[in-house]
């Protein structure tokens, strides 16, 4: 059995979920369930019970699931130590991250730093109109990104960071009076416009086009980085949402930042070329997924 079987067989059996077995490796479902047809024919016998509502381990799957466990762990185990050993002390990552990111993922650095005390931590500032050149032209290694990022040549890591929005407003603004802000209240006021250059998907997860009765949000000036955008609303040229991270490290004069209890919380995860997979990439996305997210 190859070892992306072996991972698809224990997560599957942790899941009990195609769909989800396939989002959470990053495969197709159709990869999900030939790796198991695959393997029920060489064993001779059904690993799991399938029926139109559910997924469930057989009395066969699940003495599999426990053996296996256990050399996947050791496998595991035994490549990080190699891998610990493999990266020296030339050896570095250079992460991307937004504004002051990287202070939050410090629990995950220094958990990192303990694993590979051999690999040393940079951070580049990337920002929302460019968000995947750095990585693809190698300045940066990862790029720390909210979700989705559906880029064919860019591989999604495990999630390292989730956290809520704010809007920023100018604080003579009528919503600021308010205290907090919906994401139906977009659509009586513009945002700013990233441009043509970041995918529109991928803007849209955190500033969306269109408000949950369906009004259009309607979008410009065009603003290119942090403190554009806060000098547009500052202007009260236009509001913007944000991560909450944002507020917690920004106070910039004639900005207020409102919750937005209706807006859904935000992801962000590990980025990185597909081609650029290296070993020091792969440890810190283990890292990260053994760490889990960090909570804004």
């Amino acid at each position: 059995m190859e070892l992306r079987d072996i991972e698809i067989f224990l997560t599957l059996a942790e899941e009990l979920h195609f769909g989800h077995t396939a989002e959470r490796l990053h495969v197709s479902q159709a990869r999900v369930s030939q790796a198991i047809r695959k393997q029920e024919r060489r064993i001779g016998t059904a690993l799991f019970e399938r029926t139109s509502r559910s997924v469930r381990l057989t009395p066969v799957g699940r003495r599999l699931r426990e053996d296996l466990k256990q050399v996947h762990d050791l496998l595991q185990a035994a490549l990080a130590r190699a891998e610990a050993a493999g990266l020296s002390a030339d050896q570095s990552l250079r992460i991307g991250v937004f504004g002051h990111a990287g202070h939050e993922l410090r629990p995950l650095i220094d958990a990192f730093h303990t694993r590979y005390p051999g690999c040393g931590i940079t951070f580049g500032e990337i920002n929302g109109v460019d968000p995947f050149t750095a990585l693809r032209d190698g300045r940066h290694d990862i790029n720390v990104l909210w979700l989705p990022v559906l880029e064919p040549d860019i591989t999604v890591g495990p999630p390292v960071l989730t956290g809520r929005r704010v809007l920023a407003v100018a604080a003579d603004h009528p919503l600021a009076e308010r205290g907090s802000a919906s994401l139906e209240d977009l659509a009586d006021y513009r945002v700013a416009d990233f441009g043509q250059d970041a995918p529109e998907y991928w803007v849209s997860a955190m500033v969306p086009t269109r408000t949950p009765r369906g009004r259009r949000i309607p979008r410009g000036p065009i603003a290119r980085t942090f403190h554009e955008i806060v000098s547009l609303v500052a202007s009260g040229q236009c509001v913007h949402p944000l991560g909450e991270i944002a507020a917690r490290y920004n106070t910039p004069p004639g900005i207020v930042f409102l919750p937005m209890p209706d807006a859904p919380e935000l992801q962000w995860a590990l980025t990185w070329r597909t081609t650029a997979d290296n070993a020091a990439i792969r440890a810190m996305a283990r890292t990260a997924a053994e760490f889990g997210p960090i909570h804004l």
